[in-house]
């Protein structure tokens, strides 16, 4: 299926989420994201929800990083197409942007080259390890700048779907994706 037929069919899947399901959904995978090999790496970088568009509960994720005293990075669109990254802390201050994304304000800035793992935001996903996100090309740019063998993880509300038949050359598969049910791994056995 193509990319835009995708976004388009998930964005009306999601909206049809209710408040109490997403919130189960999101525990579950969170739940299920303690089962990655990735705990021992040190450098998370972690999306936080549009709560609008019904995204994935990150919260429950963000503290098992706590818990597990892990560096937990934030995104911050600076223009176009780009992201730049900060360190959470104490002191960090959020704001919602125009799409409602809270990010830092400002912070301790962390280059992309040391993020060990990014847990990524998307609509829909394959069984190839291709996704599907809102289409700005934001993640694609910034895995592009990471380090080869950062560890890209997926979270989805929905299992994978058969096939994205448009991908290109620009897009970045991803290793694992959560699901509310399993794990899916696309590029190693755990």
């Amino acid at each position: 299926m193509l990319k835009n037929d995708l976004r388009s069919r998930h964005l009306i899947f999601r909206e049809s989420i209710s408040d109490v399901s997403l919130l189960n959904s999101s525990l579950s995978i969170a739940n299920l994201a303690l089962k990655l090999p990735i705990w021992n790496f040190e450098y998370f970088h972690l999306f936080l929800p549009i709560s609008e568009k019904k995204e994935i509960d990150t919260t429950f994720i963000l503290s098992i990083l706590q818990g597990k005293d892990k560096n937990v990075v934030l995104p911050k669109i600076v223009s176009d197409g780009i992201l730049k990254h900060y360190l959470l802390t104490d002191s960090t201050r959020l704001k919602k942007n125009k799409w409602n994304i809270s990010e830092p304000v400002d912070g301790i800035e962390v280059p992309s080259d040391k993020i060990d793992v990014v847990f990524i935001p998307l609509l829909a996903f394959d069984k190839k390890g291709n996704r599907v996100g809102y289409g700005k090309g934001f993640y694609d740019r910034f895995l592009a700048a990471c380090r080869n063998d950062v560890k890209k993880i997926g979270l989805s509300l929905f299992e994978a779907e058969d096939t994205i038949t448009d991908c290109n050359k620009f897009d970045i598969t991803l290793d694992y994706c959560v699901t509310t049910t399993k794990i899916y791994s696309f590029s190693e056995h755990y």
